[in-house]
């Protein structure tokens, strides 16, 4: 799981996934950069939606800024990530939402 650790999402989907039998690993992509390489096989398994356009960090970011490559933009501001990004085998889920919570067999 992919995220940030103040993030109240990504600590509930811990903490649900923990309560069902999951074992997570957890990285933290604000204290634990992740490479270009890591960065881009994030774009690449979820396109556009990696970047959360309702976050404060986007709202706060000028127009040059938010027309930058993704993979970019996620090195110089990791907290403009959509999060929890969650890998499990060969899926590949973001969010927390109730289809992923399903995905996951956790009740929404």
């Amino acid at each position: 799981m992919f995220g940030l650790a103040h993030c109240s999402t990504c600590q509930k989907a811990q903490a649900a996934l923990a309560e069902h039998g999951w074992t997570v690993e957890f990285l933290d992509v604000q204290k634990q950069p992740l490479s270009k390489p890591e960065r881009q096989q994030l774009v690449d398994d979820f396109g556009e939606k990696i970047i959360n356009r309702a976050s404060l960090t986007w709202r706060g970011m000028s127009e040059a800024e938010r027309s930058a490559d993704p993979v970019e933009m996620m090195g110089e501001k990791p907290s403009v990530m959509k999060r929890p990004a969650i890998i499990v085998d060969d899926q590949r889920l973001l969010g927390w939402t109730a289809n992923v919570k399903r995905a996951l067999g956790v009740p929404a």
